[in-house]
């Protein structure tokens, strides 16, 4: 089978679940819809391969599943340390102005001045409501590290997202 090219991590197997085969993973996400919905996970031990998934539930902050050959304790715990992804387009459905956090990486951010503040590097949970981590673009400085911005994700301050346009305008200075 050829490997899609709409892969997406969304996990890692942590190791064994029980002594008939479940593997445990540790979810990416706070909600991890997209791992029990997708029947066929990708998982890149021993090479990046499809493989079926029969089975998941939550059990804790992990998601524990029974997959297609994994029939034991032993093979479940071979799988450990292995990176699982899925296919973008098995990912559920979102509701209007809900965003993965996969498609926002990578846009660029700038301010209602029309200031570029730089790109989104990464979003982090503080538990309240999600983080845009912004960087700018390098420095003249060889030696000096890029500036950096920690935008909350709420209304207040980012005003659109603009996923075709592959731009966030934010309420944010350069100098906060």
């Amino acid at each position: 089978m050829a490997v899609p090219d709409d892969l997406v991590l969304v996990g890692h197997v942590t190791g064994a679940y029980g002594i008939q085969g479940w593997v445990r993973i540790r979810p990416y996400s706070l909600d991890a819809d997209a791992l029990l919905h997708a029947k066929t996970w990708w998982l890149d031990k021993p090479a990046l391969r499809d493989v079926d998934m029969l089975q998941a539930k939550i059990h804790g902050e992990d998601v524990v599943a029974k997959l297609m050959g994994v029939a034991d304790r032993n093979a479940a715990e071979a799988l450990k340390g292995a990176s699982v992804q899925i296919r973008r387009s098995h990912f559920p459905p979102l509701d209007n102005d809900e965003f993965y956090w996969v498609d926002l990486i990578g846009l660029s951010v700038e301010n209602l001045e029309g200031e570029v503040l730089g790109e989104v590097a990464d979003l982090m949970d503080n538990g309240a409501h999600p983080i845009l981590r912004v960087v700018a673009p390098a420095p003249a400085a060889e030696n000096q590290k890029p500036k950096e911005w920690l935008i909350p994700f709420v209304d207040q301050f980012v005003k659109i997202v603009d996923q075709p346009a592959r731009k966030i305008v934010v309420d944010w200075g350069l100098d906060f």
